[in-house]
Protein backbone atom coordinates (compact mmCIF):
# COMPACT_ATOMS: atom_id res chain seq x y z
CA UNK A 1 0.00 0.00 0.00
CA UNK A 2 0.94 3.68 -0.68
CA UNK A 3 1.54 6.12 1.69
CA UNK A 4 -1.53 7.84 1.05
CA UNK A 5 -3.49 4.27 1.06
CA UNK A 6 -2.14 4.14 4.63
CA UNK A 7 -3.67 7.21 5.76
CA UNK A 8 -6.79 6.68 4.38
CA UNK A 9 -7.40 3.64 5.91
CA UNK A 10 -6.22 4.84 9.21
CA UNK A 11 -8.82 7.92 8.84
CA UNK A 12 -11.63 5.75 7.81
CA UNK A 13 -11.03 2.86 10.87
CA UNK A 14 -11.16 6.33 13.40
CA UNK A 15 -14.39 7.58 11.51
CA UNK A 16 -18.12 6.08 12.09
CA UNK A 17 -18.38 3.07 9.65
CA UNK A 18 -19.77 2.95 6.78
CA UNK A 19 -22.58 0.57 7.40
CA UNK A 20 -23.09 -2.19 5.25
CA UNK A 21 -26.19 -1.55 2.73
CA UNK A 22 -23.61 1.34 1.53
CA UNK A 23 -20.75 -0.77 1.34
CA UNK A 24 -22.61 -3.07 -0.67
CA UNK A 25 -23.91 -0.04 -2.35
CA UNK A 26 -20.02 1.17 -3.28
CA UNK A 27 -19.32 -2.86 -4.21
CA UNK A 28 -22.14 -3.06 -6.62
CA UNK A 29 -21.17 0.45 -8.46
CA UNK A 30 -18.06 0.04 -8.68
CA UNK A 31 -18.58 -3.61 -10.09
CA UNK A 32 -21.44 -2.69 -12.90
CA UNK A 33 -21.00 0.88 -13.35
CA UNK A 34 -18.36 3.17 -15.75
CA UNK A 35 -16.59 5.18 -13.53
CA UNK A 36 -17.20 3.66 -9.92
CA UNK A 37 -14.97 5.95 -8.11
CA UNK A 38 -17.47 8.99 -9.05
CA UNK A 39 -19.63 7.74 -5.91
CA UNK A 40 -18.67 9.21 -2.93
CA UNK A 41 -17.19 6.72 -0.97
CA UNK A 42 -16.67 5.80 3.25
CA UNK A 43 -15.17 9.39 4.18
CA UNK A 44 -16.83 11.39 2.23
CA UNK A 45 -20.59 9.76 2.52
CA UNK A 46 -19.64 9.82 6.84
CA UNK A 47 -18.58 13.94 6.05
CA UNK A 48 -22.02 14.23 4.14
CA UNK A 49 -24.38 12.61 7.13
CA UNK A 50 -21.90 14.90 9.43
CA UNK A 51 -22.71 17.91 7.83
CA UNK A 52 -26.13 17.70 7.42
CA UNK A 53 -26.48 16.89 11.12
CA UNK A 54 -25.09 19.89 12.07
CA UNK A 55 -26.77 22.26 9.53
CA UNK A 56 -30.14 20.33 10.07
CA UNK A 57 -31.56 21.63 7.10
CA UNK A 58 -35.11 20.51 6.09
CA UNK A 59 -34.61 20.15 2.35
CA UNK A 60 -31.49 19.50 0.42
CA UNK A 61 -30.94 19.72 -3.70
CA UNK A 62 -29.08 17.16 -4.92
CA UNK A 63 -27.66 17.95 -8.76
CA UNK A 64 -25.83 14.33 -9.99
CA UNK A 65 -27.68 11.13 -8.64
CA UNK A 66 -25.51 8.74 -10.22
CA UNK A 67 -25.77 5.48 -8.23
CA UNK A 68 -27.34 7.08 -5.16
CA UNK A 69 -24.38 6.99 -2.70
CA UNK A 70 -24.58 10.43 -1.88
CA UNK A 71 -28.03 10.69 -1.40
CA UNK A 72 -28.51 8.23 0.90
CA UNK A 73 -25.45 9.33 2.88
CA UNK A 74 -26.97 13.14 2.81
CA UNK A 75 -30.84 11.53 4.17
CA UNK A 76 -29.19 9.38 6.79
CA UNK A 77 -28.44 13.12 8.48
CA UNK A 78 -32.17 14.41 8.19
CA UNK A 79 -34.18 14.91 11.13
CA UNK A 80 -37.82 13.71 10.63
CA UNK A 81 -39.32 15.57 8.04
CA UNK A 82 -36.29 15.87 5.86
CA UNK A 83 -36.15 15.67 2.22
CA UNK A 84 -33.47 15.25 -0.18
CA UNK A 85 -34.35 16.25 -4.15
CA UNK A 86 -31.82 14.62 -5.99
CA UNK A 87 -31.77 15.24 -10.16
CA UNK A 88 -29.63 12.57 -12.51
CA UNK A 89 -29.83 13.75 -15.85
CA UNK A 90 -28.71 10.27 -17.37
CA UNK A 91 -31.84 7.97 -17.69
CA UNK A 92 -30.03 4.86 -18.05
CA UNK A 93 -28.74 5.48 -14.21
CA UNK A 94 -32.63 5.65 -13.07
CA UNK A 95 -33.19 1.70 -12.76
CA UNK A 96 -29.77 1.39 -10.86
CA UNK A 97 -30.00 4.29 -8.68
CA UNK A 98 -33.46 3.67 -8.05
CA UNK A 99 -33.33 0.14 -6.77
CA UNK A 100 -30.59 1.38 -4.50
CA UNK A 101 -32.44 4.58 -3.15
CA UNK A 102 -35.69 2.67 -2.61
CA UNK A 103 -33.86 -0.57 -0.83
CA UNK A 104 -32.23 1.97 1.86
CA UNK A 105 -33.71 3.08 5.43
CA UNK A 106 -34.17 6.65 4.28
CA UNK A 107 -36.08 6.15 0.97
CA UNK A 108 -38.60 7.62 2.47
CA UNK A 109 -36.83 10.47 2.71
CA UNK A 110 -35.51 10.85 -1.12
CA UNK A 111 -36.97 11.87 -4.15
CA UNK A 112 -35.42 10.86 -7.22
CA UNK A 113 -35.98 12.95 -10.32
CA UNK A 114 -34.52 12.13 -14.12
CA UNK A 115 -33.93 15.34 -15.93
CA UNK A 116 -31.41 18.45 -16.23
CA UNK A 117 -31.53 20.05 -12.63
CA UNK A 118 -30.93 23.44 -14.11
CA UNK A 119 -34.47 24.01 -15.73
CA UNK A 120 -36.31 21.12 -13.14
CA UNK A 121 -35.33 22.21 -9.99
CA UNK A 122 -36.66 25.69 -10.21
CA UNK A 123 -39.87 24.49 -10.89
CA UNK A 124 -40.59 22.75 -7.76
CA UNK A 125 -40.88 26.27 -5.99
CA UNK A 126 -39.13 24.77 -3.11
CA UNK A 127 -36.42 26.98 -1.28
CA UNK A 128 -33.79 24.89 -0.05
CA UNK A 129 -31.40 24.61 2.54
CA UNK A 130 -28.28 22.97 1.56
CA UNK A 131 -27.44 21.63 -1.89
CA UNK A 132 -24.82 18.95 -3.13
CA UNK A 133 -23.62 19.94 -6.38
CA UNK A 134 -22.04 16.84 -8.27
CA UNK A 135 -23.04 16.86 -12.01
CA UNK A 136 -21.73 17.44 -15.01
CA UNK A 137 -18.32 19.85 -14.61
CA UNK A 138 -18.92 21.25 -18.25
CA UNK A 139 -21.80 23.03 -16.11
CA UNK A 140 -21.01 24.13 -12.89
CA UNK A 141 -21.17 27.53 -12.74
CA UNK A 142 -24.53 27.36 -14.44
CA UNK A 143 -25.41 24.91 -11.45
CA UNK A 144 -23.87 26.69 -8.94
CA UNK A 145 -26.13 29.92 -10.20
CA UNK A 146 -29.08 27.46 -10.16
CA UNK A 147 -28.62 26.45 -6.45
CA UNK A 148 -27.55 29.55 -5.38
CA UNK A 149 -31.12 31.62 -6.69
CA UNK A 150 -32.94 28.40 -4.63
CA UNK A 151 -30.67 27.96 -1.39
CA UNK A 152 -32.27 30.65 1.63
CA UNK A 153 -29.72 32.77 2.92
CA UNK A 154 -27.58 31.39 5.32
CA UNK A 155 -27.66 27.83 3.69
CA UNK A 156 -25.03 25.91 2.09
CA UNK A 157 -23.86 24.55 -1.20
CA UNK A 158 -21.30 21.79 -1.27
CA UNK A 159 -19.28 21.00 -4.43
CA UNK A 160 -17.69 18.08 -5.23
CA UNK A 161 -14.35 16.98 -7.41
CA UNK A 162 -12.94 20.64 -6.78
CA UNK A 163 -9.50 19.62 -7.32
CA UNK A 164 -10.37 17.50 -9.98
CA UNK A 165 -7.58 15.11 -9.59
CA UNK A 166 -5.47 17.54 -9.42
CA UNK A 167 -5.93 18.96 -13.28
CA UNK A 168 -6.97 22.11 -11.99
CA UNK A 169 -3.02 22.68 -11.27
CA UNK A 170 -2.13 22.09 -15.23
CA UNK A 171 -3.30 24.04 -18.56
CA UNK A 172 -6.63 21.92 -19.80
CA UNK A 173 -6.40 21.30 -23.42
CA UNK A 174 -8.69 23.23 -25.39
CA UNK A 175 -11.32 20.36 -25.79
CA UNK A 176 -11.31 19.21 -22.37
CA UNK A 177 -14.16 21.48 -21.36
CA UNK A 178 -14.73 19.19 -18.19
CA UNK A 179 -11.43 21.00 -16.38
CA UNK A 180 -11.73 24.38 -17.54
CA UNK A 181 -15.45 24.55 -15.97
CA UNK A 182 -14.12 23.25 -12.48
CA UNK A 183 -11.44 26.17 -12.96
CA UNK A 184 -13.73 28.35 -14.23
CA UNK A 185 -16.03 27.69 -11.09
CA UNK A 186 -13.70 27.40 -8.43
CA UNK A 187 -11.95 31.00 -10.04
CA UNK A 188 -15.61 32.36 -9.82
CA UNK A 189 -16.42 31.28 -5.98
CA UNK A 190 -13.49 32.29 -5.04
CA UNK A 191 -14.16 35.70 -5.28
CA UNK A 192 -18.00 35.55 -5.31
CA UNK A 193 -18.98 38.07 -2.77
CA UNK A 194 -22.52 36.62 -2.18
CA UNK A 195 -21.32 33.77 -0.30
CA UNK A 196 -18.50 32.51 2.46
CA UNK A 197 -16.37 29.38 1.34
CA UNK A 198 -13.42 26.67 2.32
CA UNK A 199 -12.12 24.21 -0.16
CA UNK A 200 -11.23 20.92 1.47
CA UNK A 201 -8.39 18.74 0.21
CA UNK A 202 -10.99 15.76 0.75
CA UNK A 203 -10.95 12.76 -1.97
CA UNK A 204 -11.15 14.77 -5.31
CA UNK A 205 -11.66 18.30 -3.77
CA UNK A 206 -14.96 19.44 -1.88
CA UNK A 207 -15.59 23.15 -1.22
CA UNK A 208 -18.21 24.24 1.13
CA UNK A 209 -20.12 27.40 0.08
CA UNK A 210 -22.22 29.39 3.03
CA UNK A 211 -25.09 31.86 1.40
CA UNK A 212 -24.68 35.43 2.93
Amino acid sequence: MSREEIIEEYLRSHSDPEGEYLYRLWRATNVHLLNGRMASGHLQGRLLTMLVKMARPRNILEVGTFSGYSAICLAQGLEQGGKVYTFEVNDEMEDFARKWIEGSDVADKIELFIGDAITEAPRLGITFDMAFIDGDKRTYMETYEMALGLVRAGGFILADNTLWGGHVLETPAPADRQTQGIERFNDFVAQDPRVERVMLPLRDGLTIIRKK
